[in-house]
């Protein structure tokens, strides 16, 4: 697992360490240190993944399509996972008009997903 706060903090994917988990949202995250396990637990909304880190333009387009660590985006003080480095130039272009449209189709596909 990589460290969703180290997206933040140094704008890079980092491994995280097994040293310091936490359990959120029926997953397992992994932090490179303890201050990034506790900066993530007190605000998970900020630092995990948008659309449970699939990809945005994908979920705009009503379908889920896991985003890949590697390939990311902080916008709008919040993280982006995509599946390709074609979805992410695209949504360079219009953040605002995926994250709508995503938004709007993410509560239908996340319950089919639970199912």
């Amino acid at each position: 697992g990589f460290d969703p706060v180290a997206y933040f903090t140094d704008t890079e994917a980092t491994r995280g360490d097994e040293r310091f988990e936490a359990v959120h949202d029926h997953a397992i995250w992994r932090f490179r240190n303890a201050g990034n396990k506790a900066a993530f637990v007190t605000h998970p909304e900020v630092y995990a993944p948008q659309f449970g880190g699939h990809d945005p333009i994908d979920v705009a387009r009503g379908r889920v399509v896991a985003g890949l660590p590697q390939l990311w985006m902080v916008h709008g003080e919040r993280l982006y996972l995509f599946s390709s480095e074609t979805s992410r130039t695209a949504f360079a272009a219009d953040p605002e008009g995926f994250v709508k449209s995503a938004q709007r189709r993410w509560p239908k596909l996340r319950s089919e997903l639970a199912q």
